[in-house]
């Protein structure tokens, strides 16, 4: 009933502990690979280390059916990387530098030339002899391009290292920020990080000589096919069905926002229910996942390791029975005025409707209130989960400045935690966990995916096959009408106004709530009891029922991922044809400017294809090892990117030819102009092959649809 499920809300409400939570986040910080700066990375000691701790913890709470899930992966451990060095005023310099998924052991110090290579692009090295050197290099990793590109620039240039220093981008709250991220290159072309602090003064003794000599000392070891844990426990409940909450617990640093406070949060949530006696109707699972920043080696998708083997290698049973994920992740923070769960585009009715009975008030907490987003991103593991078939959700947290200036830096620390946005999210993913307990059928509505295809077709040039455009919006708007009927009679179904409460809370032997019992006896009893046999009747073939309902509802979910969830070379989700519609756009573009001579316009409309900037900035050699990387490797090294690029175009031809025209003054450009011509072609037979393809995937998904609504009008 709707007053037990208040005085259940109610009752969690009162009981949550944030204290707790925040003490758990703190005792994470213990575990080390790096004694001065922190790092718990995939396969390390002190990712293991903490992972003993956890399960130690869960016992502790008392949690269920405890289990500790072997993975494999490619290992970082990051022991030290010191630098020193004596200025010419006799004084010395001890840096300590952060560092990339990379190998390198000096075994002990060593003295190394270091010089300077300014951004790191291929013209940096004109003239310039870096063999054997440390190069040291400025970069803005948001704005511009990739570490892996520099790093395996200098490296192809026979350079001992990179020592990248954050230009912007990340790490800038402070002059001493170092940073870390995914390296996604091979472990053999070796980088470090470097404070701006510390660089300008070797910045200042490079001016007054191309080269200096510093000594080295650093331990970065990277191993292949090294074990990983993924730790989970569980409040068991009465169904089959499953509710996931994950976050990740290696960690870059301190890593307090990033990840110690979401493991902490997932704590604290499973912490409450058992204090307060809850009985789920599902399983409520609470996982954490190892090496969600970095697991595989020389990879374009080297993190979510950890989640993406959990749902597709170790555990794929979870497929079908998890009606949804809640992933976390920075959530002590308020990252903007404003709140949001960002979910698949499945969930997002379900989720609005929650959002607007939620009972704590928003506003206290973030001004602008609490609201939905969609679609996930790559950022995080709820992606690997969903693709998977598993819906899923994060808490918004990527789309702040907190990710400029501490994300991944030594600034993550609880200096910037919030108790208020802490105990908010401990009560909003709570009450959200006890709304996904009590739906009897998952609350997919694939109708808002197809409302997104349709939203998503644009039509460039106004030579794309206009028949096969008008045919996939007539058939996807068909599909979304029997989806959203039937959303409708799930919504009617799961309505805690027309049902009974799901679960109660046992206190010390007590029921929140007591069912009813019949009165009668002799005669009335019997009767009673032949009226019960046919109420059980009915409940178990409403059941059952369910059960087929839900089961085809999760099939679609995980259906509209294979068919529509793809990835430009920005790791954006998108739709398979928006890639083709983009670079249609930008080449037809560069085709117009050609027309006029216009070469700089035509550069920079080239730019925005595909993986192509980094042809601006980078030799031949660099730009498609890290192109082929992702169009021919092995699917398990692409993880959760695999297949997901649906088309590329080469321009670095191109590119060179025009850039080599305008340092000459010449303005010829015939060959390159007919060149683009037959791309656009081939693009816009892309594009309508892309519109054909969505059209048979949408036709399929109706004929699920229409299977679903037969089970719905029995």
């Amino acid at each position: 009933m709707e007053s037990d499920r208040r005085k259940i809300e109610e009752t969690y409400l009162k009981a949550v502990d944030i204290g707790y939570s925040y003490r758990l986040a703190k005792k994470m910080e213990e575990f080390k690979s790096n004694p001065v700066l922190g790092y718990r990375t995939a396969g390390s000691k002190a990712e293991f280390d903490t992972g003993e701790f956890l399960k130690a913890e869960m016992e502790r709470i008392g949690l269920s059916d405890i289990h500790k899930d072997e993975l494999c992966l490619d290992s970082w451990e990051f022991e030290k990387a010191v630098m020193r060095f004596t200025d010419r005023d006799g004084e010395k310099h001890e840096i300590q530098l952060g560092a990339y998924q990379t190998e390198f052991v000096t075994d002990g110090w060593k003295e190394y030339p270091l010089v300077y290579a300014g951004r790191g692009k291929e013209a940096d090295y004109d003239g310039v002899d870096v063999t054997g050197c440390l190069v040291m290099v400025d970069i803005n990793q948001r704005d511009e391009w990739w570490i892996n590109y520099p790093v395996y620039q200098a490296h192809l240039k026979g350079a001992a290292a990179v020592i990248a220093v954050q230009d912007n981008g990340y790490g800038e709250i402070n002059s001493e920020a170092l940073n870390a991220q995914d390296i996604a290159g091979p472990k053999d072309a070796p980088a470090f990080s470097m404070s701006r602090k510390d660089a300008e003064i070797l910045k200042v003794a490079l001016k007054e000589t191309p080269r200096i000599t510093v000594q080295f000392d650093a331990k970065s070891v990277v191993k292949e096919n090294m074990p990983s844990y993924n730790v989970w426990g569980t409040i068991p409940g009465r169904s089959e069905d499953m509710i996931l909450l994950s976050g990740h617990y290696d960690s870059y640093f301190d890593g307090f926002q990033d990840d110690n406070c979401a493991i902490a949060l997932m704590f604290g949530i499973a912490r409450t229910l058992l204090e307060i006696g809850y009985k789920p109707e599902k399983t409520i699972v609470f996982c954490c996942m190892a090496a969600e920043e970095w697991g595989i080696e020389n990879s374009k998708y080297d993190w979510s390791t950890g989640a993406w083997q959990q749902v597709f290698k170790l555990r794929p049973e979870w497929q079908g029975k998890v009606i949804a994920d809640l992933n976390f992740e920075l959530p002590a923070y308020a990252h903007n005025p404003w709140d949001a769960i960002r979910s698949t585009y499945e969930y997002e009715d379900f989720l609005t409707e929650f959002v607007k009975e939620f009972p704590v008030d928003a506003r206290k907490v973030y001004p602008e209130g609490l609201g939905v987003q969609c679609p996930i991103e790559t950022w995080s593991d709820d992606f690997s989960v969903a693709i998977s078939g598993i819906p899923s959700m994060v808490n918004e947290f990527s789309s702040a400045e907190f990710m400029e200036t501490h994300y991944h830096s030594q600034f993550d620390n609880d200096e910037y935690y919030n108790a208020d946005v802490f105990r908010f999210h401990h009560e909003l993913y709570g009450l959200l966990v006890m709304a996904f307990d009590r739906v009897k059928v998952v609350p997919v509505n694939v109708g808002r995916t197809l409302q997104a295809l349709q939203e998503s077709v644009r039509p460039v040039t106004g030579r794309e096959d206009e028949k096969s455009i008008r045919v996939l919006l007539e058939r996807t708007a068909e599909a979304k009408k029997i989806a959203d009927e039937v959303y409708r009679k799930v919504k009617e179904i799961n309505d805690v106004k027309n049902a009974d409460a799901a679960c109660c809370i046992h206190k010390d032997g007590q029921e929140s709530h007591i069912e009813e019992k019949s009165e009668a006896d002799g005669a009335d009893a019997a009767e009673s009891a032949t009226v019960q046999r046919g109420e059980n009747a009915a409940d178990t073939e409403a059941n059952d029922r369910n059960a087929a309902l839900q089961k085809q509802l999760l099939y679609l979910f995980r259906k509209c991922q294979d068919y529509f969830v793809r990835l430009n070379w920005h790791d954006e989700v998108l739709f398979p044809h928006e890639a083709a519609q983009s670079n249609l756009r930008h080449i037809c573009d560069a085709v117009r400017s050609l027309e006029k001579r216009d070469v700089q316009g035509a550069l920079d409309a080239l730019y925005l294809v595909d993986n192509n900037q980094y042809a601006f900035q980078f030799d031949d050699e660099v730009y498609h090892y890290f192109t082929e990387y992702v169009l021919n490797q092995d699917c398990d090294r692409l993880q959760w990117g695999a297949g997901r690029i649906v088309h590329h175009v080469d321009l670095s031809k191109e590119v060179k030819s025009l850039q080599k025209k305008i340092a000459e003054g010449r303005n010829d450009v015939s060959e390159e102009l007919a060149a683009l011509r037959k791309m656009e072609e081939e693009q816009l037979v892309c594009f309508d092959d892309d519109i054909r393809y969505m059209t048979q995937a949408v036709d399929t998904l109706t004929a699920g649809l229409k299977k679903v609504k037969e089970v719905l009008d029995f």
